[in-house]
C-alpha cells in the first residue's frame, strides 16, 4: 500500500465515527486476517490512534507469514507499529497469546475460493474460530469479536432490509453454501462458548464491503469493478445487476467493527451497513465507472462464474442496531467510489 496524506485523513475521519476510542488505549489487540481488505483498515485506524494520541495499543497481526505484513504494511514491522503472530485458520494449532481483545476475520472471503475450496472454507470458519475461543478460555481474553457475513440470512421473499433476527432459506446441499452455513455454525459456537465457558463474544455481519484495500485475487463483483475503473477499462457485468446489496466503504466498516468491539452487547450480532449506500449491483458499478471515467457493459457469465454467485437476490441490511451504539458512517456511495478508484490508481 502506498499511503497518501489524504488516505490518513480518511482514517482520521473514520475515527470520529467511533463513540469512545479511548477505551482501546493501552490494550493488546490480536487481529486475524489483519492484512485482508477490511481488517487492514481496522489496523490502520489503530496505528493512527497510536500515532496521533500516543494510545499505546499493542497491535498483533495473526497471518501465515511475515511477508504478508511486509507486503500490505511496508515498514510497519521494522518501525514496531505492528507485531507478527503465525496463524493459519485452516490448520488450527494451539495458540498462547495474551490479548485483551481478539478480532477474528481470517476466512476464505471471495467466490473463487468458496468454489475451489468448500471443505477448507468450512473448516477454516469453524475450527479456526474454535482455536481462538479455546485460547480465550485459557488466557482470560476480555472479548472476542467474530467476523460473520450477511450471507447467513439466506433467501427471503420480502424486499425490506434484513434485521438481526431474520433468517431465510439456504440450500445446504449446494456446495456454495459452505460459506453461509459455516458462518452460521461459527456464530452458534461463539454463543455456546459464552454459555458454557463465560466467554464474552460479539458478532458483526458486514454487507458488501468495497474500497482500495481489495486484493488482486479478490473475485467479488465490486472488487473486479473497482480494478477495472481504476485501470480505465469498461466495467463488465455478467448479470442485469438487479440484486439489492448493502455496500459499505472499508473505512466505515472498520469504524463499525471497532464500535461493536467496544460498545456491543455480549452474545449479540450487529449488521454493518451504510444506509446511504444500499443499492443494486448495477448502481455501484455505475458509481465506480463514473469515478473512473469508464462505462458499464454486459456479457453472459460462464458456468464456473455462476457457481460462485451469491445465492441471495436481496441482501440489504438494516443498520439501526449498530447505529444505536453511537456509530455513524462517514462516506456515502459517491465518496467511497471516488476514493476507491483514486487510491487504486496510486497503487
Amino acid at each position: 500500500m502506498k499511503y497518501t496524506q489524504q488516505y490518513w485523513e480518511d482514517a482520521d475521519k473514520a475515527l470520529l465515527s467511533i463513540p469512545d476510542p479511548e477505551k482501546l488505549f493501552h490494550k493488546t489487540i490480536l487481529i486475524t486476517g489483519g492484512t485482508g481488505m477490511i481488517c487492514s483498515a481496522v489496523t490502520e485506524i489503530l496505528v493512527r490512534l497510536n500515532e496521533r494520541f500516543d494510545a499505546g495499543i499493542n497491535i498483533l497481526i495473526a497471518v501465515r507469514t511475515e511477508e504478508e505484513i511486509e507486503t500490505r504494511f511496508p515498514g510497519f514491522l521494522a518501525d514496531k507499529k505492528l507485531s507478527f503472530v503465525k496463524y493459519d485458520a485452516t490448520k488450527p494449532e494451539a495458540l498462547d497469546i495474551h490479548a485483551d481483545y481478539i478480532i477474528h476475520a481470517a476466512s476464505n472471503a471471495h467466490p473463487a475460493a468458496y468454489t475451489a475450496e468448500p471443505v477448507e472454507t468450512i473448516l477454516g470458519n469453524v475450527l479456526g474460530l474454535n482455536t481462538l475461543l479455546s485460547m480465550a478460555v485459557r488466557n482470560g481474553v476480555q472479548r472476542l469479536l467474530y467476523f460473520s457475513s450477511s450471507e447467513i440470512y439466506g433467501e427471503k421473499k420480502e424486499a425490506r432490509p434484513y434485521v438481526e433476527n431474520d433468517f431465510g432459506y439456504v440450500d445446504i446441499l449446494n456446495p456454495r453454501a459452505c460459506y453461509p452455513s459455516s458462518k452460521r455454525a461459527a456464530e452458534t459456537l461463539c454463543v455456546a462458548y459464552g454459555q458454557e465457558y463465560a466467554i464474552d463474544t460479539v458478532i458483526v455481519r458486514p454487507g458488501h464491503i468495497y474500497g482500495p484495500t481489495i486484493g488482486a485475487w479478490d473475485t467479488r463483483a465490486s472488487a473486479q469493478f473497482s480494478r477495472d475503473a481504476a485501470e480505465g477499462r469498461n466495467i463488465v457485468m455478467k448479470s442485469a445487476g438487479a440484486q439489492l446489496r448493502s455496500y459499505c466503504y472499508t473505512m466505515d466498516c472498520a469504524s463499525a467493527i471497532l464500535t461493536v468491539l467496544l460498545e456491543g452487547e455480549n452474545g449479540n450480532a450487529y449488521n454493518i451497513s451504510n444506509p446511504q449506500s444500499i443499492c443494486t449491483i448495477r448502481e455501484i458499478a455505475e458509481a465506480l465507472a463514473e469515478a473512473g471515467g469508464t462505462e458499464v457493459v454486459f456479457e453472459n457469465p460462464s458456468d464456473l462464474e455462476k457457481k460462485g454467485y451469491n445465492m441471495m437476490s436481496n441482501s440489504a441490511l438494516d443498520s439501526k442496531k449498530l447505529e444505536s451504539l453511537g456509530w455513524k458512517p462517514a462516506f456515502d456511495l459517491k465518496a467511497g467510489a471516488e476514493r476507491t478508484v483514486r487510491y487504486l490508481k496510486n497503487n
